[in-house]
């Protein structure tokens, strides 16, 4: 999986991101800045989801995407 073409178009993947997880707020997606590590620790501390769980998801979110 090449998380590089998240890091690389950030700004147009916020909103995918923002829709799949509602409770991140903007101060968060900026934070992130695409960063996976940073995703997953986000999502972990807004949702309490297990770090496994986390992982499944946000692989689920990317394989989903258009590329």
């Amino acid at each position: 999986m090449d998380w590089n073409r998240v890091e690389g178009s950030w700004k147009q993947v916020k909103g995918s991101v923002k829709e799949k997880w509602g409770k991140l707020t903007d101060d968060d997606l900026d934070v992130i800045n695409g960063r996976r590590e940073q995703l997953e620790g986000k999502l972990q501390e807004r949702y309490g989801f297990a770090k496994d769980q986390i992982r499944k998801e946000v692989d689920a979110w990317y394989s989903a995407q258009k590329w």
